[in-house]
């Protein structure tokens, strides 16, 4: 990867979105496993822990829904190639 690119990924706030989703990741899942264990569930653990395993996974799903949109924002529409003249050879 050029210097070019990693500049412009930089600029683009990539890496505040991998921090943010990073931290998100290991804070939500957790919060959500003991708030669902003591006030939603009645202190059965499996059932709070396949709430942390679905905000888990709710949280990944986002992940890669914004790093598609970003991609698709950082990529500039290829201008069209100029038609020719034929030549002699292309015949």
């Amino acid at each position: 990867m050029s210097t070019a690119n990693v500049d412009a990924a930089a600029a683009g706030g990539v890496l505040a979105t991998l921090i943010t989703f990073s931290v998100s990741l290991g804070v939500i899942p957790i919060g959500a496993y003991f708030l669902s264990l003591h006030y939603l569930w009645a202190e059965n653990s499996t059932y709070a822990a396949i709430t942390a395993v679905v905000a888990a996974n709710i949280i990944l799903v986002c992940y890669i829904v914004v790093s598609l949109r970003e991609d698709r924002r950082g990529r500039k529409p290829q201008p069209p190639e100029k038609a020719r003249p034929e030549s002699k050879k292309d015949k």
